[in-house]
């Protein structure tokens, strides 16, 4: 048998989110598409990576989770 999975509703944070230093950021690889959202250090630019963006539902999983209104996007 086949076990369906299905995505929470609102995920529990996996990293811990300083607005004061840290920006959220979508890097979006202009290649193949591919989304990742995370936090980028705006003094060092160092990028945490936290999930990987598939559709929308996770982009609005993601905002819910940290919080966020708005998240920027890198290419």
């Amino acid at each position: 048998m086949f076990k369906l999975f299905s995505r929470k509703s609102a995920p529990t944070p996996a990293y811990d989110y300083d607005p004061e230093k840290e920006k959220p950021i979508i890097r979006a690889s202009i290649c193949n598409g591919e989304q990742v959202a995370g936090f980028k250090d705006r003094e060092t630019g160092e990028f945490h990576e936290v999930m990987l963006i598939r559709d929308n539902q996770d982009l609005t999983e993601f905002k819910h989770a940290y919080g966020l209104e708005r998240v920027d996007k890198e290419y």
